[in-house]
């Protein structure tokens, strides 16, 4: 599904930055208000009809349940009739950003479902509601998803995409490309209340206000000791006056109502606040008053306690999502530090700490102050297995242990292991093909071609986020032709030997792998992909082609009508459609994809090496893929050199959309 105009549905403050946002993108938006005293005041009186079935009150009014209900619905319906739904007859993705009270979030979905086209996706700004309970307000569910932005939306780069029950794969991926097409940032996660970041930080947050209130500390020095101590950007108290307090208490009620007052603890001061309508900064009134904390406490405690207690119960909470299925490793963590700032986030942090040692602090923790403090059953497995963090090469996330002996390149480092070795891709930020790539990977793979005890090479990528972004365009750009095609045909002859080699390649995709990425990844014989990963062949959006491959293996792995639907829109594909077409051999969860990785390398490379040599020989067709990269190279070269290139190119490194001539 593609997404051509866009609408935005509530024009509050976070309604009209997403659709300045989107607009920004190059994207037609129509962006429709919702009259603010209407929906109070409906909200209100839907409140009081529905409130009407509790203490007798039906049967006093004389009254059925029945009949109060389509009261209460027959309200809502007149406050979704204040929106002008013009234009919405040709959206293909519409964003709900009206207040956070299922009613009427289902009643606006009711509207969207009559008047929108059957393609169009349904998608909601709820920063914890239910997904599958507006969904069921439509007939199309499949097509309803989360689309969670974070204030401000125009400068914070996160979305939550919030997969429903009945949300499609489709659907969900459609909803990851126009995040990125927008130029955002997108997770995936369940609909779990409170998703990833609200669920952690307020999990984390609850527990510093337990503890300010039971020892009466001063709010500023609470918020100076975590802001000082860097494990968040500011302290809560600050946050929550910036946030606005009856935003957070709403949310705050909603996590200890789902999840227990024992792991979310609501701050009774706050609330008294709310009562009293400080709401913090929008108000000029919260836990502060023009910068200055409203009450005195005691400013003498334990900084190192307090701090703990919010690394700790973040750590928990972060587990916790993971162990339910509700995001992955990578998402929990990369979610934390675009949306909440903390850096490092949970599981990383835990990782340079020491899988063990945070295990033995929670241990203490959970004695000392509570339950909520457990360490999760994911933590106690890992540290059984001896994946201990960044000090043993494998914790939450996997981490290079480079060769002493070797003389290592600085963008491609070589580990050596019992069998097999891995090539682990270092070139920050992201991991971009060029010369250098090419050059340190030809010299490893030249190295582990002349030992004898090593029958595999694992491709690894040492950056957490990304396996490899693709060719480096910006230094691509400003070569000259014989350095380019120097570089393809460097490019194309390593890969070639790898595959005409007895020695077994493994490429474990953590992440996303576009253009050069995905294509180096097929030039291996196995892939295997994490949860997190993505793939795609973006060429065509710089109005190039694939060059390094993409255009004949591709065709290979997944049949000619995949690879040119592929080739041909740029748009990427989960880790788990890349399954179901036949890119990747397995998918696998995060954490677990360097011992899937290492597992087949040991398994592959124990087999009898001639055989193996002719059995990739025999089955890749050489003959037939030697003439179809010929082909490949003469396209490259030939569209390189268009005018339709540079200016795809330019567009690319100017953010803008390009502007194509057929020249």
């Amino acid at each position: 599904m593609f997404v051509f105009k866009a609408a935005v549905v509530g024009a509050g403050t976070m309604g009209g930055e997403i659709a300045q946002v989107i607009a920004s993108a190059g994207i037609p938006v129509l962006l429709k208000d919702i009259q603010q005293e209407l929906v109070d005041l409906g909200l209100k009186k839907a409140e009081e009809v529905t409130n009407a079935q509790l203490g007798g009150l039906v049967e006093k009014q004389k009254i059925s349940r029945e009949q109060a209900d389509a009261q209460a619905q027959e309200i809502l319906g007149r406050i979704t009739g204040a929106i002008e739904y013009e234009g919405f007859g040709d959206v293909d993705f519409v964003i709900e950003a009206v207040p956070e009270r299922i009613e009427l979030k289902q009643a606006v979905f009711a509207e969207l479902d009559a008047i929108t086209p059957g393609h169009a996706i349904l998608a909601s700004n709820t920063s914890s509601l239910a997904i599958s309970e507006m969904a069921d307000a439509t007939s199309r569910p499949d097509k309803v998803v989360g689309f969670h932005f974070f204030y401000p939306a125009s400068i914070m780069r996160l979305v939550e995409i919030v997969e429903g029950a009945d949300t499609s794969p489709e659907t969900m991926q459609t909803a990851t490309t126009f995040a990125q097409t927008i130029r955002k940032l997108p997770i995936a996660c369940g609909e779990e209340p409170g998703f990833v970041v609200n669920r952690v930080l307020n999990s984390a947050i609850s527990e510093i206000w337990r503890v300010q209130e039971e020892k009466d500390l001063s709010v500023k020095a609470v918020d100076d000791a975590l802001s000082q101590a860097r494990v968040a950007p500011m302290g809560p108290f600050f946050l929550t006056d910036l946030l606005g307090l009856d935003t957070v208490l709403h949310v705050a009620e909603h996590l200890q109502e789902s999840y227990g007052s024992e792991s979310f603890y609501i701050h009774q001061g706050m609330k008294a606040l709310v009562a009293a309508g400080d709401l913090g900064a929008k108000t000029g009134k919260g836990f502060y008053d023009d910068g200055q904390p409203r009450s005195e406490g005691e400013t003498e405690f334990d900084h190192e306690e307090l701090t703990q207690r919010f690394v700790l119960k973040a750590l928990v909470e972060a587990c916790l999502l993971l162990e339910d299925g509700i995001a992955t490793v990578r998402d929990i963590d990369l979610g934390l530090m675009a949306g909440a700032g903390l850096v490092p986030p949970p599981l990383a942090r835990a990782d340079q700490t020491g899988l063990d040692v945070a295990l033995a602090a929670l241990e203490r923790a959970a004695v000392q102050w509570g339950e909520q403090f457990r360490p999760p059953l994911i933590l106690r497995r890992l540290v059984a297995q001896g994946r201990l963090g960044a000090k043993t090469g494998q914790g939450f996330f996997a981490y290079k242990q480079p060769d002493d002996g070797f003389e290592q390149g600085e963008a491609v480092q070589l580990e050596t292991c019992d069998g097999y070795a891995i090539a682990w891709l270092d070139r920050p930020p992201a991991n971009s093909l060029s010369s250098q790539v090419i050059s340190e990977l030809a010299r490893i793979w030249e190295h582990v071609e002349s030992e004898d005890g090593i029958r595999a090479l694992i491709l690894a990528s040492a950056n957490p986020m990304l396996f490899c972004a693709g060719a480096d365009i910006k230094a691509f750009a400003q070569i000259d032709e014989a350095t380019g095609a120097e570089l393809l045909d460097e490019t194309h002859a390593l890969l070639r030997r790898m595959e005409c080699s007895s020695t077994v390649t493994i490429a474990a995709v953590n992440a996303v792998a576009f253009g050069g990425g995905c294509e180096l990844a097929m030039g291996c014989d196995v892939r295997i992909a994490a949860q997190s990963a993505s793939f795609g062949q973006p060429e065509i959006n710089l109005g190039i082609i694939p060059g390094f491959g993409g255009t004949q293996r591709l065709p290979r792995l997944v049949g000619t009508a995949r690879a040119l639907e592929l080739n041909l829109t740029g748009d990427p594909i989960s880790a788990e459609e890349a399954f179901e077409i036949g890119l990747v051999n397995r998918v696998v969860p995060d954490h677990e994809l360097h011992d899937a990785a290492r597992a087949w390398a040991r398994k592959l490379g124990g087999q009898p090496p001639l055989a193996v040599a002719a059995i990739k020989r025999t089955t890749a067709g050489d003959a037939d893929l030697d003439q179809g990269i010929e082909a490949e190279k003469d396209a490259f070269g030939e569209i390189f050199r268009s005018d339709d290139a540079r200016e795809g190119i330019t567009a690319f490194l100017a953010k803008r959309s390009p502007r194509w001539t057929g020249r």
